[in-house]
């Protein structure tokens, strides 16, 4: 009873607000980047496309299938990513995990309502969904030249 408990907290009102609100999901054409990201966990995947423009995300574009968390983690970072550089992107994914993993502190402006998923430290196999729209666009935003 005390599992099913947790898990309902963690599934929180807000989590799966976010979860069913993810922008950014229609398709770009003559994008700078592509990549499609899977779990292996869980087989959470990801398909990111981004324009860069003056070393800064300009357009971005995912499709995002995975569980409530890796859903609401794609929101957060949706409704933050565009302005940002690949620098403030590869912080964002390092303070994630750190925060999942290290009992971090929540990411850093814009990425600080990813704090929502803090209850999901203890959850080991849901981290790589949760981590998968921040490594894809990484990967994406490294490819790009600058």
């Amino acid at each position: 009873m005390v599992e099913n408990t947790s898990l309902i907290q963690l599934y929180s009102e807000q989590i799966l607000k976010f979860a069913t609100e993810i922008p950014h999901t229609r398709s770009l054409t003559n994008s700078d980047a592509s990549i499609v990201r899977r779990s292996p966990v869980c087989g959470s995947t990801v398909n990111i496309s981004i324009k860069m423009s003056h070393g800064r995300l300009s357009e971005f574009s995912q499709d995002v299938k995975a569980c409530a968390l890796g859903q609401a983690a794609a929101s957060i970072v949706g409704n933050s990513i565009i302005g940002c550089t690949v620098n403030q992107v590869r912080n964002a994914r390092d303070q994630l995990l750190a925060m999942l993993t290290d009992n971090g502190p929540t990411p850093k402006n814009p990425f600080q309502a990813l704090e929502i998923l803090k209850p999901a430290k203890d959850y080991k196999n849901r981290h790589s969904s949760i981590m998968l729209t921040l490594e894809a666009l990484l990967e994406a935003m490294e490819t790009t030249p600058s």
